[in-house]
């Protein structure tokens, strides 16, 4: 899955190979998330997912959300989209990825699994949390946070379903 903010950024993932894009963008107001979601919605067969907006996804066609930890909760997520879009939770424990598991999610995003700019600090949860957090659960688990082709591999090898990365997209 390909994290982006702009329609380019989408194609260019899709071109790259990305199976899915989320589209996260914090400081867009709603109307240019709208635009965003839409436009790639119309241009590419790549599932696109919104950021913490059900609302959005509904409104703009798009396959589903993918919700921060802190944000509203799953079941109000799968309530508002129905059992065919899909729904995801982003965490950032072992924890957290067996709790949200457990929940209406169709896979759990985890991380940062290595160290990334995106947190700075967090020398990242590492290959042993994500491990353990695919082998507790039944949905998949996306490893994310500093993922490049390599360590794509090495996440995948410790039982990821998949990953998410911003930067081995561009």
């Amino acid at each position: 899955m390909a994290v982006t903010d702009s329609v380019a950024g989408g194609l260019r993932a899709a071109e790259l190979g990305a199976t899915h894009l989320l589209i996260r963008w914090p400081s867009a107001s709603i109307r240019e998330q709208c635009e965003v979601l839409g436009a790639l919605v119309r241009s590419t067969s790549v599932p696109v997912l919104a950021r913490g907006r059900a609302d959005l996804a509904l409104a703009t066609g798009a396959a589903g959300v993918n919700l921060p930890e802190d944000d509203v909760g799953a079941a109000a997520a799968r309530k508002l989209l129905g059992p065919d879009r899909l729904v995801g939770l982003s965490v950032h424990s072992v924890e957290r990825a067996i709790e949200a598991a457990a929940g209406p999610v169709d896979f759990v995003v985890l991380g940062p699994i290595f160290a990334t700019p995106t947190h700075p600090g967090s020398l990242g949860l590492g290959l042993d949390a994500l491990a353990e957090a695919a082998r507790r659960t039944e949905v998949p688990i996306l490893a994310i946070g500093g993922i490049d082709m390599q360590r794509a591999v090495a996440c995948l090898d410790a039982g990821a379903g998949g990953y998410a990365a911003i930067r081995m997209f561009r």
